[in-house]
């Protein structure tokens, strides 16, 4: 029930803009559009332009939930309908070593023997697939990652808008030989307590 599209170089749609940015950037935001259209295509919903809410997060059509991830060398974007998947998100990061001045941002004290990159894009996807449901912001420390094989759980730590202390959100963890990429899908009664 999720669609996977990549971004190619296209123009963006009427209502997809992107005030001040410089060409790359704006050429990075065209691409991260093309990119959840043809996700959108892949899961047989009518193209429409993606515009940009308010608090910059991609607005999606109605009926539809998503996420757009990008870095240097990639771009992809996941759709689905909402009622089937309630949040979406996907993370990817070229493999490189993360520095090591963000470790102690990212990992909580019981993340400290895993890999910082694995835990960084598995936080980023379960962040964005929760932010579709609550629209809350936090800092890297809300959530934990336990990895099982090319699994992830994430556990919320503190409660965040309707998830509680000890609720999972669950996701996958896929390598290539350039990249890291983690995606996390929040179904209805997806989350779990410990």
């Amino acid at each position: 029930g999720v669609a996977l599209g990549e971004g190619l170089v296209a123009p963006l749609w009427p209502g997809e803009d992107l005030p001040g940015a410089v060409p790359a950037r704006l050429a990075e935001f065209a691409r991260g559009r093309s990119a959840a259209r043809a996700a959108l295509r892949a899961l047989g919903v009518a193209e429409a332009a993606i515009p940009m809410r308010a608090d910059r997060s991609p607005a999606w059509p109605e009926g539809v939930t998503g996420s757009i991830s990008h870095c240097a060398g990639a771009c992809l974007a996941i759709a689905a309908r909402q009622a089937d998947v309630i949040g979406l998100g996907l993370d990817l990061e070229p493999n490189a070593p993360l520095d090591p001045d963000l470790w102690p941002v990212i990992l909580r004290a019981e993340e400290r023997n895993l890999d910082p990159l694995a835990v960084f894009v598995a936080k980023e996807a379960a962040y964005k697939a929760q932010y579709a449901v609550t629209g809350a912001l936090f800092d890297f420390q809300t959530l934990s990652v336990i990895f099982a094989g090319d699994g992830f759980t994430a556990v919320f730590r503190q409660p965040v808008g309707s998830f509680a202390a000890g609720d999972r959100l669950h996701g996958h963890l896929l390598r290539t030989d350039r990249h890291t990429a983690a995606l996390c899908a929040i179904r209805p009664g997806n989350q779990s307590p410990p």
